[in-house]
């Protein structure tokens, strides 16, 4: 009875996202902190993405807040370092701790940026007039971008089946000597149902103000996801993970990520990621928006797909895991990720 009024549940959240996505026009680019649209954490992209239903995991603080609720660790910290297109860098630190019958806590800070950018500068040292209206005051031959997101994360199992999560976010976005900030806040869920391993968990990214440059304010990256997961197979020391989720970006059209993660003896990981309607992965599609009577086709993704791998060690009561990830795109180079995750119990 219980499952029946879960399923019921998240049908109703399925046909809200589907009424979403259905009302929402497709406008790329109107976004600001762009940065919180780069995945976090080395097994989360090999997988697709396709985290949301995942559990008891310190980096999912930067997808489904729920995740972090720890039964099983005390405490968990990660790092992440991706290697992103154009020379960018992200780097990401997450910490959680679990106090029995409380919740867990967590902490995560990521930066997204790149530094001794060419400068060149509009001085008009004669010409009192475009004087006046110039902006760019700093004077340096170089500059630097650099985004951060400071937030901190709580999440709890309100029952033996389901966690609730909260994260409140700081957002700040740098550029030479100008910045501007905002607040946000994530919410989400996560249900483990039992049958196979099989969870289903819902997400909202995001949900705070504006990013203002000068006059001009832009809105940050809204999404909307519900995912599911589940191990179908489990023989020996041989497991498979399956993952599901439907996302549903402010300013993108309706995706579907899916994940899948071989295991063995609980040490050994091999992952695959794979974007519907999202990615171009060579026979499977042109990656082309065929576009309408009144625009013509758009190039909609550079992404091809990912992959990645991980080797688990437990000593004592800490567990340590390395992870690494692989995606490879279009055109543009491919990207390399690196996570080290600890676990006390």
């Amino acid at each position: 009875m219980k499952i029946t009024k879960v399923l019921l549940v998240w049908l109703l959240l399925l046909c809200c996202a589907v009424e979403f996505a259905s009302g929402q026009s497709r406008k790329a680019g109107i976004n600001a902190a762009a940065f919180l649209k780069v995945g976090v954490g080395a097994r989360s992209i090999g997988m697709g993405s396709a985290v949301t239903s995942l559990s008891e995991d310190v980096t999912n603080m930067y997808w489904n807040p729920a995740g972090i609720a720890l039964n099983n660790d005390r405490m968990q910290a990660a790092f992440s370092y991706n290697s992103w297109i154009a020379s960018i860098k992200q780097n990401a630190v997450a910490a959680s701790y679990n106090i029995e019958n409380v919740g867990t806590f967590g902490i995560g800070v990521v930066t997204f940026g790149i530094s001794g950018i060419p400068a060149d500068r509009d001085i008009y040292p004669n010409n009192p007039i475009l004087q006046a209206q110039q902006q760019d005051f700093a004077s340096g031959d170089t500059y630097d971008y650099m985004d951060l997101v400071a937030q901190a994360t709580y999440a709890r199992y309100v029952t033996d089946k389901l966690s609730l999560g909260v994260t409140f976010k700081f957002i700040n976005e740098k550029i030479d000597d100008r910045n501007a900030s905002t607040i946000a806040f994530d919410f989400g869920s996560l249900y483990h149902i039992g049958i196979l391993n099989w969870n289903i968990g819902a997400r909202i990214n995001n949900l705070g103000g504006d990013i203002k440059f000068y006059d001009y304010a832009y809105p940050i990256p809204l999404t909307f996801s519900i995912g599911t997961s589940m191990t179908p197979i489990s023989v020996d020391n041989h497991s498979v993970l399956v993952a599901l989720d439907a996302v549903k970006p402010q300013d993108g059209q309706q995706y579907f990520f899916s994940g899948l993660e071989y295991n063995f003896d609980q040490m050994v990981f091999l992952r695959a990621g794979w974007k519907f309607n999202y990615s171009y992965f060579g026979l499977t599609g042109s990656g082309i928006d065929e576009g309408s009577s009144v625009r013509s086709s758009l190039q909609t993704s550079l992404e091809k797909g990912s992959m990645g791998a991980g080797v688990r060690l437990v000593q004592g009561e800490y567990t340590f895991r390395v992870d690494y990830s692989y995606t490879v795109f279009q055109t543009l180079d491919s990207v390399h990720r690196l996570s080290l995750h600890m676990s006390m119990k």
